[in-house]
């Protein structure tokens, strides 16, 4: 996996058939499985992605930019970062680019809230999350 910063962390995926449209480019709701792809892959290596708390994450909010197509049977690598760590909060950034000519397809911002799930109420981000991202991201989160 390449590095290109601020991030960290990316992981590969390849376009499907089933994810392109009429035109043979992937259809613009198809972007947000590889967001979810890197997401999770990324949460792995940080031992976060079976996360024990009082609560669980949840999707707030979810932005996309299109800057060009990808094809059946791209190669693509969605790079994958925590760019910011708010007190119930945590937003993801991520920019996927073609392989191998590294043009850049997509980007996103995915912001995921900690809750208590039975009381539908925000929760603060444990500290301990915050630690794991700390020791991958460094200074590169906002607080």
């Amino acid at each position: 996996m390449a590095k290109r910063p601020p991030f960290k962390f990316s992981a590969r995926t390849r376009v499907g058939f089933s994810d392109t449209d009429a035109q043979g480019i992937v259809y613009y709701g198809r972007y947000n499985p590889y967001f979810d792809l890197a997401r999770v892959e990324y949460l792995r290596s940080l031992g976060l992605l079976h996360y024990q708390g009082d609560g669980d994450f949840v999707m707030r909010a979810n932005d996309v930019e299109y800057f060009a197509p990808a094809r059946f049977d791209d190669e693509i690598e969605v790079y994958a970062r925590v760019s910011r760590i708010g007190r119930t909060s945590v937003t993801f950034e991520f920019a996927a680019y073609g392989i191998p000519d590294e043009l850049l397809l997509v980007t996103a911002h995915q912001t995921l809230v900690y809750v208590d799930l039975r009381q539908r109420k925000a929760l603060p981000v444990p500290n301990d999350y915050r630690a794991k991202v700390a020791e991958l991201e460094g200074a590169d989160v906002e607080h």
